[in-house]
């Protein structure tokens, strides 16, 4: 059974951290006229690093920067931006649209290939 679920698991908790992150950028579009708000989201990359047990990657120098400002462990940071408005809303609409549909298009490829495995191990089991 333990085969089963190592055959899966790197698809499915991609999947988890996906839908997180769709949350965080639909909340930031939700909340683009909400004066003070601050737009959230966190480092993909980084976060299935440290599901998967490895090291996360890390700055090299000191002049390298950084696009989010952590907000402690949980793995969600402050997006800066780069045009910041007068109300004190960091939530930029064409930034957080692209991330969106970029996340939500890597959300189904993933969904895609998940099901895919899902059919080929159903394949197998029935020996076909």
């Amino acid at each position: 059974m333990n085969a089963l679920k190592d055959h899966i698991s790197f698809q499915a908790s991609t999947l988890v951290l996906r839908e997180k992150r769709n949350n965080l950028l639909a909340s930031n579009i939700a909340n683009a006229a909400t004066p003070n708000y601050k737009a959230r989201d966190m480092d993909f990359d980084l976060e299935m690093a440290r599901q998967n047990g490895e090291s996360p990657v890390r700055m090299s120098s000191a002049r390298h920067v950084d696009g989010l400002a952590s907000i402690g462990t949980s793995g969600v940071k402050y997006r800066q931006p780069l045009n910041p408005s007068f109300d004190g809303n960091t939530v930029e609409m064409a930034v957080e649209q692209m991330e969106f549909s970029e996340n939500s298009l890597r959300y189904m490829t993933t969904l895609t290939f998940l099901n895919k495995r899902i059919s080929g191990l159903m394949t197998a089991i029935r020996g076909e």
